[in-house]
């Protein structure tokens, strides 16, 4: 297979460049489990997308600090991509702010969050598909975001989420799946990030974050799930 990565992260802070970007990330995840896999970064934050929904087999859709709502013309871009993905079915994995930019394009809303998820989080799974071997009832993702999914997206359908975000996960189809959570990210990012944070939220949102990055997340498990599902048979369009 052949996927398509689109970087949505334009974060122009010192501390994220001494680590990979956001594609090269999802690279080192996937990589290891795919080793037969071509992978292609496309800088959407760039204002840079493929010339046709069918040049990659699969995308998967990066997180940001970015917000969906935002007016920067690379982001009507990419929710107009994003409608375009849908139509053709192509299979795609949406990370944070990739899982806020599926729903909003397809009719959902995105709102601020009651209160920052930064740390480690949970998704409580009420319901299993075919992809998400080995099976596991609960999954602890990195998180860093400040808004989430209020409204569900038309065909949506919640796989899982946790009191604090209850979408925390969900599909559409056989052709998109997604997350509100991390598991690109490393402990060391993690850590940086929160620091980083430290100037910028209230001291009991990076304070809880430090000590929740103290446990294991689990991102390893979640790309498995990923794996599975871009490669899964499916019918075509």
């Amino acid at each position: 297979m052949h996927i398509g990565i689109l970087n949505t992260c334009d974060d122009g802070a010192d501390f994220a460049k001494a680590f990979p970007n956001d594609g090269e990330r999802f690279i080192h995840l996937l990589k290891p489990l795919r080793p037969g896999w071509r992978f292609t970064v496309v800088p959407v934050k760039d204002n840079v997308f493929p010339q046709n929904v069918t040049d990659y087999d699969g995308y998967v859709i990066t997180g940001s600090p970015a917000s969906v709502n935002g007016e920067e013309p690379w982001i009507a871009r990419l929710l107009e991509f994003i409608r375009r993905i849908d139509a053709a079915r192509r299979p795609t994995v949406g990370v944070c702010f990739g899982h806020q930019a599926i729903a909003k394009a397809l009719g959902g809303k995105v709102e601020r969050a009651a209160d920052w998820g930064l740390g480690i989080s949970p998704t409580h799974f009420t319901r299993h598909e075919p992809w998400m071997t080995p099976p596991h009832k609960t999954l602890h993702l990195y998180a860093a975001h400040g808004e989430q999914v209020t409204t569900l997206p038309r065909g949506a359908e919640v796989l899982g989420g946790s009191e604090s975000c209850p979408v925390g996960a969900l599909k559409i189809g056989e052709h998109i799946f997604t997350t509100e959570y991390h598991p690109e990210m490393t402990g060391d990012f993690i850590a940086a990030l929160t620091d980083y944070l430290e100037d910028h939220l209230d001291a009991r949102i990076t304070d809880r974050a430090k000590e929740q990055i103290k446990g294991k997340a689990e991102g390893r498990l979640f790309a498995e799930w990923m794996a599975k599902f871009l490669e899964m048979d499916r019918p075509q369009p």
